[in-house]
Order: structure tokens, then C-alpha cells, then sequence
């Protein structure tokens, strides 16, 4: 597999990256987990807009899915070639309404799934997307959440998606190649059970699930990332880093 960082932004676009988007690649298949704020024009640095095979939303906060209404206009209103085939979209219970709503005037109430095949997901199940297996577990956060598993001819990357310190994320990091793990918020400072996770509790976890490497996203603007990568870095005895625009993982 193949990962490349589109954008890594906690929360709302930093001045140097958009918000949360992660291209895999595997045998020519493309699988775009998220996509945020700012992230649909960045993509287009690393794949061509209907070179995506499906697509897969964490959750439904603006910075992990809003610029899907953008992707909408792309895909619909096509002219050279024609409207674009459906891909699969996974993502959590009222997907495609928050989509909707989101965009506001669509022109029918089916023009979303005309080019969006839409598809809910459950918790622990497992998807065969192409010729990438996707496992979705449910985090903890705010709203429906998901990290996902996603594995290739014996890798796996794992990520987190969005969520405080649960069983879960251990679970979903479990022997990964990669944990791409949320570290938006600061150790000492914010304590806000079932939101974010801290750079320590990252690390804290890779260790426990015996990840390989540990790659810090999600990292708001107002938040120290280098802060956040010593603290990780203080538990964790594998290789860690920040996530990065435009940064390419071989797993």
C-alpha cells in the first residue's frame, strides 16, 4: 500500500494544510479516507479528480467530509465525458442526508446518490474494497465515529479517525505498520474524556497495541505539535512523526 497525507489539519485548515484527508493506494486502486476541509483542491496535487475508486468518511464533522459537497459538483456536473459513475461511499448512519443538507440545493433528492453509492457502516464489520480489506470499529467521540483498519497482502495501516482514549483504539492499532493516530490535544492541558486524544496518549497506545510506526495527525493549529511529538515520542520507543502535507508512506 501506498498512503499520501492530502491534509492533516485539526479542526479547520491550518496556513500550511488542509484538513483531514489520506489517499491509499494498492494494484491501482485508489481509497480516500476523509475528506475535510480545503482537502478536494489538494488532491488533486496527488490523483485526478475521478481517478477514485470510494471513499470512506470517518465521521460527519465539517472537517472530515465537508468538501464532499465540492466533490458533488465535480462529479455531477461533469460535461467532458459525461457524469461520473457512482463510487462507493462509506460512511456512518445519515450520510448522505448530512451531504444534503450540507450542500442545500441539490437538484433533486437523489442527485447525491447519482453519482455517490452510499453505504452505512457497522461497527466491527468488514469491508472488501477493492483489493484492500477495511475494517471499521466504532471510536468515541461526540458524534458516530469510526477509525478504520485497513489491510493489503499482509500490511496494515490503521487509523484513527477522531476520538478520546478507549478499548477501541487499541484494538484498531493492534500490530499495525502504520497507526495514524489523532493528537489533537495538549498533555496537562486539555482533559476532556471521549473528544481527542493527546501526543502521550497516542504514543501511550501504540506501545500497548505494539504498532511499528506511529504518525501524529489531526493536530489543530492552535496546538504545539512539537509538543505533542516529544510527549509521544516519551512512551513510545518505535519511530514517530508528524503528519505532514503531500508526505508518502510505502506500507
Amino acid at each position: 500500500m501506498k498512503l499520501t497525507v492530502v491534509g492533516c489539519s485539526g479542526s479547520f485548515p491550518s496556513a500550511d494544510s488542509a484538513c483531514s484527508s489520506y489517499l491509499i493506494e494498492a494494484e491501482g486502486y485508489r481509497l480516500l479516507l476523509d475528506l475535510g476541509n480545503g482537502a478536494l483542491g489538494e488532491l488533486q496535487k496527488y490523483c485526478g479528480l475521478y481517478d477514485v475508486d470510494a471513499i470512506a468518511i470517518s465521521h460527519l464533522h465539517a472537517d472530515h467530509c465537508i468538501d464532499m459537497c465540492g466533490y458533488f459538483v465535480a462529479r455531477y456536473y461533469r460535461f467532458e465525458g459525461g457524469r461520473c459513475e457512482p463510487i462507493p461511499v462509506y460512511g456512518p448512519s445519515g450520510t448522505e442526508q448530512r451531504l444534503i443538507t450540507a450542500y442545500h440545493d441539490t437538484p433533486s433528492d437523489d442527485s447525491m446518490r447519482e453519482v455517490f453509492d452510499f453505504r452505512t457502516l457497522t461497527s466491527g464489520a468488514t469491508y472488501e474494497v477493492g483489493p484492500l480489506r477495511l475494517t471499521a470499529l466504532r471510536m468515541t467521540h461526540p458524534v458516530e465515529t469510526f477509525g478504520f483498519r485497513v489491510e493489503h497482502a499482509g500490511r496494515t495501516l490503521s487509523y484513527s479517525g477522531d476520538t478520546g482514549r478507549c478499548d477501541a483504539l487499541t484494538v484498531l492499532a493492534k500490530d499495525a505498520d502504520l497507526f495514524l493516530c489523532e493528537a489533537s490535544f495538549t498533555h496537562g492541558k486539555e482533559d476532556i474524556a471521549d473528544v481527542h486524544i493527546n501526543g502521550r496518549q497516542a504514543g501511550e497506545c501504540a506501545r500497548d497495541a505494539s504498532v511499528e510506526r506511529l504518525v501524529l495527525t489531526h493536530i489543530p493549529p492552535w496546538t504545539d505539535a512539537q509538543v505533542n511529538l516529544c510527549d509521544a515520542k516519551a512512551v513510545f520507543g518505535g519511530p514517530v512523526e508528524l503528519a505532514r502535507p503531500g508526505a508518502v508512506y510505502d506500507i
